[in-house]
This record gives structure tokens, C-alpha cells and sequence, in this order.
């Protein structure tokens, strides 16, 4: 079959080449890849990719061959998942609990750009705990992330001030009802909850803006520039701030349950995926240079013939 492997090359990171047809395990069930979705973070790995490993942990299609264990969706089935690797390829074998049978109303394209930004974003909030009423600040709010974590937040009560240099995506998060500002240095505190994921000098003007006893809770590094904080700033700043580092693999709940979850917000209307750009996947290297630019905004979605 045809795979999307990496060269290790900075200019073109990825090629299309043939690869063995994958044999699933009992608990995995064959999926043949309709569209899935690139991520900024997969454009860092492919700079110096593992051996062996091939990209893709975000897809939607058809189950073509059931998990022999019984668990799972039928042949034939619609699902989104989330696969630890291999997905940009033809098929994908991917464990039962990894997985969320799409209703009709769910897209396949919108699907595909769901899984990883959506699966942080969710369980970013729930690490937060309950936001009702809370003041919560949002950096670097105009990834893929940013976009379901304002949507959520401000759905369960939260008063969201958000961090986006984009006019227009700033536009788009107003539109959920977010106050959107520039820079962190422009966001009027303080705020209960601060969910951090740019890094460099944004985190420690980000932690200042906490209330006495706040959780900054630390999710990303986008601007790859380490944070610095000062003892002496802490002691102009909130008293007794807690600061927590995030990853949603972190949380070792099966990610089928929450996809099932995102699915339901989607097929609902109460959760929209912002799908940027919909190439076909031969483009697949072109779309990667432009998110490591920033000239994509929302969730780049390459789809099969």
C-alpha cells in the first residue's frame, strides 16, 4: 500500500512510497483513511524522526476489516481515530479503544480535524476543573487547540480572554463569545485559571496575571523558546500560584470515550472544527511547509481519491 514515510530531509520531510500492507492486531480493527489531519507538532518529529516511525494520529474513514477480538465497530462502520502513528497512508490498523463510530451528521473532513486538538482540549478543561463563572486566560489561542478550548470553556460558563495576534482568528473566537487581545501583556486580570502553551516570555506574564492561589496550567511550547521566571517578579505577582505541566496522553483513559464525546458536541451543532485548508494528500509535503510558516489557519485536512 501507499504511505506517507519520512525522509529525515529539512526541504521535504515527507514522501509517498510503498510500504507492507498492515497486519492488525486482535484488539485493532483495519481502517481504510478517507482524510486526516496534519498537526504543527508532527512538523517538530519530522525534523528528526525515529526510526522506522511514520506520521499521522489523526483520521477518519472505514472500517474494512473488524478487530478479531470482537471489540469495535462492524465492517463497513464510519469512525474517527486516533492511532499512535502510520495514519497518513492508505490504511491504518487502530485499537478498538482508540477509536468513535461518526454519525451521519459528522463529515468525514470535519472529523478528521478533531482528534488530537480536540482530545487536548477536552481534557485540558477537565484538568482545570469546573469553570463556571471562572475567569480563565488562553495563550496562544489561535492553533487548532486554542479554538476547541474557547468554544468548551465558554459552553460551561467560563469568561475566556484569549491570546491571538490573528485578526482574523481573534474574529472567529469573539464569535464564541471570547474578550480577545494581542499580547498577554494586554489581558485586563486576574484570572482563576491560566492555560499556558506558547512558552518564552509569555508564561511568566501570563503567571503575574494569576489571582492569589490560581493554576497556570503549562500545555505547549509553540514559540520553542524556554521560560524564565523570577523569584522577585513572583513576589509582585499572585501569592501561592500553582503551576501545572500538561499532556493529554497524560490521562490514561481510553481516548475512544472521548472521541465519542467530540463526536456527539459536533453532531449536535454545540462544537464546530475549523478546517482551514482540504488538500488532496499527494500535497501532503507542500501543506507541511506551510503550518511550519503559519499560513494555515485551523486544521490542515489532506483526503484520499
Amino acid at each position: 500500500m501507499r504511505a506517507f514515510t519520512a525522509t529525515g530531509r529539512a526541504e521535504r520531510t515527507v514522501e509517498l512510497s510503498e510500504v507492507p500492507q498492515p497486519q492488525p492486531r486482535a484488539d485493532e480493527a483495519l481502517v481504510k483513511v478517507d482524510a486526516y489531519s496534519v498537526n504543527r507538532g508532527e512538523t517538530f518529529v519530522l525534523e528528526n524522526p525515529p526510526p522506522g516511525w511514520r506520521p499521522g494520529k489523526d483520521v477518519a474513514g472505514l472500517v474494512v476489516q473488524p478487530a478479531a477480538d470482537g471489540s469495535g465497530p462492524a465492517a463497513g462502520r464510519r469512525v474517527v481515530a486516533h492511532p499512535p502513528d502510520s495514519g497518513w497512508a492508505e490504511y491504518v490498523p487502530v485499537p478498538t479503544a482508540s477509536l468513535a463510530e461518526l454519525p451521519d451528521e459528522v463529515g468525514t473532513v470535519a472529523a478528521a480535524a478533531l482528534p488530537l486538538a480536540g482530545l487536548t482540549a477536552l481534557r485540558l478543561l477537565r484538568t482545570a476543573g469546573a469553570l463556571a463563572g471562572r475567569r480563565v486566560l488562553l495563550t496562544g489561542a489561535s492553533g487548532g487547540v486554542g479554538h476547541y478550548v474557547v468554544e468548551l470553556a465558554v459552553a460551561a460558563g467560563a469568561q475566556v480572554t484569549a491570546v491571538s495576534s490573528s485578526a482574523g482568528r481573534g474574529a472567529a473566537l469573539a464569535g464564541f463569545g471570547a474578550t480577545v487581545v494581542e499580547r498577554v501583556e494586554d489581558a485586563a486580570g486576574p484570572f482563576d485559571v491560566v492555560l499556558e502553551s506558547t512558552g518564552g516570555p509569555n508564561l511568566a506574564a501570563a503567571l503575574a496575571r494569576l489571582t492569589p492561589g490560581g493554576q497556570l496550567i503549562w500545555f505547549g511550547q509553540a514559540s520553542r523558546e524556554p521560560a524564565t521566571l523570577s523569584f522577585f517578579d513572583l513576589l509582585r505577582g499572585p501569592v501561592g500560584a500553582t503551576v501545572r505541566h500538561f499532556s493529554y496522553a497524560a490521562d490514561t483513559r481510553p481516548y475512544g470515550a472521548d472521541l465519542a464525546t467530540l463526536v456527539r458536541l459536533v453532531a449536535q451543532g454545540r462544537l464546530h472544527p475549523e478546517v482551514g485548508v482540504v488538500r488532496d494528500w499527494s500535497e501532503t509535503a507542500d501543506v507541511l511547509t506551510d503550518l511550519r510558516e503559519r499560513r494555515v489557519r485551523g486544521n490542515a485536512v489532506l483526503t484520499l481519491s
